[in-house]
């Protein structure tokens, strides 16, 4: 594995520490992480969505995201981008995450 993949795989298991409040379900496996990009320079740039655009933790949560992220070790920088597109919908769960909230 090179670097990238290591620091990505660090940076996922970050992500799965973050929840979002009203559901006991950690972000990745909730789906609300779209882009996960590193590039050379192990600049990060995360694409997120929430759950509903007026979701009350929509300010909070991507700067928990962003500084989560940015405390893993050797990552240069991070930026976190909320997007709408496509909108969340209960698709998007992980298999894991559906068995958490009894889906399936």
């Amino acid at each position: 594995m090179d670097e990238k993949e290591v620091l990505r795989d660090r940076i996922i298991q970050v992500l799965k520490t973050i929840y979002d409040p009203e559901i006991p379900v950690n972000i990745w496996d909730m789906g609300l992480i779209y882009k996960l990009d590193i590039d050379d320079n192990l600049f990060v740039l995360i694409e997120m969505t929430l759950t509903a655009p007026n979701c009350p933790v929509a300010e909070s949560l991507p700067l928990d995201v962003e500084n989560a992220v940015k405390n893993v070790d050797g990552v240069a920088n991070v930026q976190v981008q909320v997007v709408f597109e496509p909108a969340w919908d209960i698709r998007m769960l992980s298999d894991e995450a559906k068995v958490e909230l009894n889906l399936i």
